[in-house]
């Protein structure tokens, strides 16, 4: 009896600054979770993060810091893959190819392109780019899932739309058509000013902080003018929305009630949660020190990720040159 082939997990994130909960919660804490679901393949996006990071010095520690996040929040590179983007030189070539056949009016409708520059990220190519090599991630390891917060499922649409372009454009059948997978309730997780926790925004309160600089970023949170005494509403309170993320359901659910209730001041939320925060990572906070130490074995398992999946991307990027007319191999380095 032939086995049932696993479900193909792809997903990743940009070193474009230190992560934070929103990254946990929006998508990290269910990367962990998928890696015993399925074949698994994370990437460190660093392609991606050179439209705001242009600094040789922090991309590269940024990137080790966001391995080093992963191994310690629990990712096992046992279960899964986990690489760097750029060691995967066949994603960008699929990028041009899907660049053929992607309309302008599909990139121009990109919400995220509109609000990054909304909030006066510069308006560069790369950026308007970014959905084409974000399809190019995904398509290159025939990817059936791919686990994103709701802000970014369009970009997972766009791609299906890519896909049927393609096939279109040349008469085959290339890629496989991926299909997003809604984080669960912290998919969108709320910032110090109420607004998506983002890096971008500079809203963001860090993982692995502690001591002083984390309790600053929790004490700056902005909260109504309403006085200790008013009965509140959890669900409009930053503070309540970040601590039933971190904190377990009886002590949120206390919370709650606290605020309903008044009597209970906002500075009383604050240091509920921050507690709540250095207690939720000690330990991952801990192992991160460990592993921190050895960068030898950080290296090695960044480079062991990208080595397998090169050999996955070859496969589909000969497939693609094959469609459009090219040669398979020439074209293609060979994976070490």
């Amino acid at each position: 009896m032939s086995e049932t082939p696993q479900i193909r997990i792809l997903s990743g994130i940009q070193p474009s600054g230190i992560q934070h909960l929103g990254n946990y919660y929006g998508a990290m804490a269910q990367h962990i979770a998928l890696q015993d679901q399925g074949q698994a393949f994370y990437f460190i996006a660093d392609y991606h993060a050179l439209t705001t990071v242009q600094d040789r010095g922090s991309l590269s520690q940024l990137v080790r810091d966001v391995a080093l996040d992963y191994l310690a929040l629990g990712l096992d590179p046992s279960k899964c893959l986990l690489y760097r983007q750029s060691d995967v030189p066949e994603v960008t070539e699929l990028t041009w190819l899907l660049s053929t056949v992607t309309g302008m009016g599909l990139l121009e409708r990109a919400h995220s392109y509109k609000d990054k520059t909304a909030k006066g990220i510069k308006s560069r190519a790369g950026l308007f780019f970014y959905p084409v090599l974000m399809a190019a991630d995904i398509l290159a390891y025939r990817s059936d899932v791919v686990p994103v917060g709701k802000d970014q499922v369009q970009h997972i649409e766009m791609t299906q739309d890519m896909v049927q372009a393609f096939h279109a454009a040349y008469d085959c059948e290339v890629f496989s058509r991926p299909e997003a997978r809604l984080a669960g309730a912290g998919a969108l997780v709320p910032g110090v000013d109420g607004q998506k926790m983002s890096k971008s925004y500079g809203n963001t309160i860090e993982i692995f902080a502690q001591g002083k600089a984390l309790k600053k970023k929790v004490m700056s949170i902005v909260t109504d003018s309403l006085g200790v005494d008013d009965a509140k509403d959890p669900e409009a309170c930053t503070i309540y929305q970040l601590y039933q993320l971190v904190a377990d359901a009886q002590a949120a659910a206390e919370m709650a009630a606290q605020l309903k209730a008044g009597g209970y001041g906002y500075g009383d939320a604050k240091k509920a949660l921050l507690a709540a925060i250095t207690e939720a990572f000690a330990e991952a906070r801990e192992r991160r020190a460990v592993l921190a130490a050895d960068q030898d074995m950080l290296e090695d398992i960044l480079v062991a990720g990208a080595a397998k999946a090169r050999r996955e991307a070859q496969e589909v990027v000969g497939a693609a040159r094959e469609a459009v007319g090219m040669a398979s191999g020439p074209g293609l380095r060979p994976a070490p």
